[in-house]
Formats: structure tokens, sequence, C-alpha cells
């Protein structure tokens, strides 16, 4: 057995000396090659890099930019006086009821309600009828009233509808206390300019008159847990403000109020309601907070009645529920729409006055 593997091994080692030769004979063929094109294979080279696109990065996503007005933080306020002045001012107008309300421990002036009930997170939500823009804006003529008005009596405004109460003494401790605080919040605002997401945000009229028999609808599926069937709110147990408050009956804001106007209803239960709604994640479509307005507003409430408002009736919105109007269309469609016929009234008239 010996022979027999000495000669297997001996044509094994054979076989790679052969194969070792050939492979010093490619090299010293292709080694001369590659020094004489030396220069043109580096060329390809550098040609082939070139023409390949470079690898392109994603790029950065930036945050969208919030252009909306934001409350300054009263904890900013140095002067301990104008601190504690303001902070009162924030208390009044978050729990009016607890000071001015029916059982109120200042005076007996409003029906219960908060001034936060209409103007959200102490008057700061953006879209949530904010006070943002008042420091600006304020002195300004309002049509409404057809005269110049400052903000005490934009103020007392408020308590005499939406409180359906009587109005406060422009020099008492409270009505300088809430001055103070809007001032405040208003206090970078550019002068006679109003702020990003201040008010209401715009929404289309409808091409239909609103409808109230839909809105009750809306209303018991997404309104009366909190509100309750009877709209009378939620009184706390010591009767001295509203955990929800009224939306129609004696203690709700009266007919001249802003939020009788089905547009500035809509416009707030829209962008607001229910409960965590916000202007960019709202609940309710369009047509569900136009005709929750509609029924809303047409439950009994205060009759209270300015007979001096409008002096011009030509201002007057086209969404005002009372007449008389400086147009053809009837109050029944002035209060129910379709607005858009109205709209399109006036804009002609607008048009044709500029020529």
């Amino acid at each position: 057995m010996e022979p027999k593997n000495f000669n297997s091994d001996f044509i094994t080692l054979i076989q790679r000396l052969i194969n070792l030769i050939i492979f010093l004979v490619i090299l010293l063929i292709a080694l001369p090659i590659a020094i004489i094109n030396a220069d043109t294979i580096s060329s390809l080279l550098k040609s082939k890099t070139a023409t390949e696109p470079a690898p392109t990065a994603t790029p950065a996503v930036a945050p969208e930019k919030d252009t909306f007005w934001h409350a300054p933080e009263l904890a900013t306020i140095a002067d301990a006086a104008q601190k504690a002045q303001v902070e009162y001012g924030q208390e009044l107008i978050a729990h009016t009821a607890k000071y001015l309300g029916p059982k109120g421990s200042v005076k007996a002036l409003s029906n219960g309600m908060n001034c936060q009930n209409c103007h959200l997170d102490a008057g700061t939500k953006v879209f949530g009828n904010n006070y943002g823009s008042v420091a600006a804006t304020y002195p300004k003529v309002r049509a409404r009233s057809g005269k110049e008005e400052t903000i005490e009596m934009r103020v007392n405004d408020c308590f005499q509808r939406s409180l359906n109460g009587k109005p406060l003494a422009d020099d008492s401790k409270e009505m300088q206390a809430i001055v103070a605080y809007i001032n405040f919040l208003g206090k970078d605002a550019p002068k006679g300019k109003k702020v990003e997401g201040g008010g209401f945000k715009k929404m289309s009229f409808l091409d239909r008159a609103i409808n109230p028999e839909n809105g009750q609808k809306i209303y018991t599926e997404k309104c009366q847990s909190c509100h309750q069937a009877d709209g009378q709110g939620q009184l706390l147990a010591d009767g001295t403000e509203y955990t929800y408050p009224p939306l129609w009956g004696p203690n709700s804001y009266n007919v001249s109020a802003g939020l009788y106007r089905m547009s500035n209803f809509a416009r707030y239960v829209k962008y607001n309601m229910p409960l965590g709604a916000s202007h960019d994640s709202p609940q309710l479509s369009d047509e569900e907070a136009w005709d929750l307005a509609a029924f809303v507003n047409t439950q009994a409430r205060p009759n209270t009645r300015f007979p001096k408002d409008w002096p011009d009736i030509s201002k007057k919105p086209i969404d005002h529920p009372f007449g008389p109007f400086a147009d053809d269309f009837s109050e029944e469609q002035h209060k129910f729409g379709p607005y858009k016929p109205i709209e399109a009234h006036y804009a002609q008239l607008t048009s044709t006055n500029k020529k």
C-alpha cells in the first residue's frame, strides 16, 4: 500500500507546481500592461465616480410654526401689587358667580354663569373667544352701540347680556381687576390689530336653512350628559356656580347676548365642544354645529332687549335675529338662513358702492 500512496502525493505536488507556474506567467504578462495603462484606468474610475449620483440625505422636516397668540404667564409680573390685581381679575373671570352671582360674596349682579363659560380658559384659549385682541383694539367704535366703547363698557355689555345681570361700577375693585387682567393678556399684541387665533374661527354658511330638529338629536347625543336634558346645566352642591352652565332657561344668556347669534354659537361649539375639542381637532361637523345652534337658540331664555342697539341698521350682522333690516329678507331667514343669499346681496351692494 505504501508505493500507491507515494505516487498519489507526488502527482498532487506536480499539479500544484503547474498551477503556480501558470499564475506567475499571467502575473508577469498583466503587470506591465497595468503599469503602461495606469493613467487610462485611473481616468475611467474617476469618470464612473463622477457620473454616479451622490446619496441624498432625507431633509429634516421642520415642526409647524405656531403663529397663534398665547397668553403671557402671570408669574412674569414683577410688581407685587399689579400681580395681585391681575390674579384677582383672572379669578373673577374664571369664577364670576362665586363673587358676583346670585350667591356672590361681593355682590349679587349676575345669573350665576361665569365669564369663562363664553371666554374659555379664563379668556386664553385659542379660538375660544379669548381676550388676546381686546387691549390692542379698545377703545373702538362698535356698530352695535354706534359709539366709541372702552374696555369697561365692553365688560358691562357682557354682564348685562351674557350674564343677564347688572353693570359693575367702573371704579369698583372688581372692574379694575378685570380690566387689569385683560390688559395684561393683551400687552404684547400690536396696537390696532387682532391677534392670530383670537375670537372665533371662521366657518362657512350652509347652503340650506339650519334645522332645530336635527340640532335636538345632536344635543341629546353629545351635549345633554353635561348640560342636562332640560338644558339647565349642573350647579355645584353649594349653589355658588355651575360646573356646566345652563344653555337656556332663566339662568342662561339672554336674547341680546353675542351667543344668541347663530353664527357665533355655531363657531363656538364647532371648535370647542364637546369638552376636549379644539380648533385643530373638532368633534362636530359644520352641519352639526349649525343645527345645534338652531336648537339651543330656539329654547326659552330671558327676553332682555336693548332698543338702542344697531342705530345704523345697515350694519347689523346678517344673522341678527331681530328686525328691522336694511333689506327685504324676512326675519325668519335672518335667524335661520339660508344665509348665502343675504351674504351675496350685501356683497353686491358693497361692490356697487365702490364703483
